[in-house]
Order: structure tokens, then sequence, then C-alpha cells
């Protein structure tokens, strides 16, 4: 299965695109979609938009997988302006016919570290140890949307184990 993570933003959204087979796991294409911060929201929308199609169309995932917006956020405008980002990148995905799905912060840590109150350098280590990678992903971006990536990996394994098994 091949699954693109992407971590929300509009000044910087990170995406990490990574093969899963069984437990295995190898990375295909990362890095950063970084619109004109001077720009006008509408512009860096837009822009948000072509450059993930963009990454689609070259990468052809099966699924993607978008963190989930925290509902604490000290700044509401912040949250909303999170929420534009998500909404255009689901856009994105569901124009090139790609499933998306959802998940929180503290489910991806749990999922890669055992704890979900796991420190960012204790996931970047998860990260960069599950792809056989010889340096931490940079920048935290990146790191965050190959979390993503590795952790419904992970989730569709055990869901799939759990068919198998008549549990599910």
């Amino acid at each position: 299965m091949r699954i693109l993570g992407v971590d929300p933003g509009l000044r910087i959204t990170g995406y990490g695109v990574v093969d899963v087979a069984g437990e295995t796991a190898a990375l295909v294409e990362a890095g950063t979609i970084n619109p004109d911060a001077r720009a006008p929201l509408e512009r860096r929308l837009a822009d948000l938009h072509a450059e993930l199609c963009r990454v689609i169309a070259a990468t052809a995932p099966d699924v993607m997988v978008v963190e989930e917006l925290w509902s604490a956020y000290k700044n509401p405008a912040t949250a909303v302006l999170m929420g534009h980002a998500r909404g255009v990148i689901c856009l994105a995905a569901h124009a090139n016919g790609i499933a998306v799905q959802h998940l929180g912060h503290s489910h991806v840590k749990r999922s890669l570290t055992g704890s979900g109150a796991a420190r960012k350098d204790q996931v970047k280590r998860s990260v960069m140890l599950r792809l056989r990678l010889t340096t931490t992903p940079e920048p935290d971006d990146v790191s965050d949307a190959l979390a993503l990536a590795l952790a419904f990996g992970d989730l569709e394994r055990a869901q799939r184990r759990l068919e198998r098994l008549g549990i599910a």
C-alpha cells in the first residue's frame, strides 16, 4: 500500500509518501509545500492545492492520511486557517480519487513509540529507524507527515489481522 501522509499548514505543509508491505515500510518521497506567506489567503490555498495535486500525480498514493485538528488551539484564528488548509488538502485528494483518512497526533505517537505523550524527538527517531534512514527527517513537518503515513500503515495492518481472525 502506498500512503501519503500530510501535516497541514498554510506556511509549511509537510508530506511524506511511504510504501508499506506487511511490517516493512520504505520511503518513496518527502518534502514540504511552501506557499508564499505574503500572498493573499486564496492564493496560498490555490498554491497548496496545485502543489499537492502534483505530488499525488507523481507518487500515485492509495490513500492520504491527514492530521486531525487540535481542539485546544489557543488562538481560534489559527484553527480556522488550519481548517482552510485541511479542506484544500482533502479537496486535492478527492479530486484525484484518493481516499482520505484522519489521525490524531496522540494516536500517531502511540503507534510509533508506544506512548501517546511521546516527545517530538522520540517520534522523529522512530520514523528514522522504521524507514532505515541515516538521519532524522527535517523539518518537523516532513517527519510528522511520515509519522502519519507509518501510523496509518500500522492501523491497516492491525485491522487486516483482526479480519483474518474473524474479530473485526
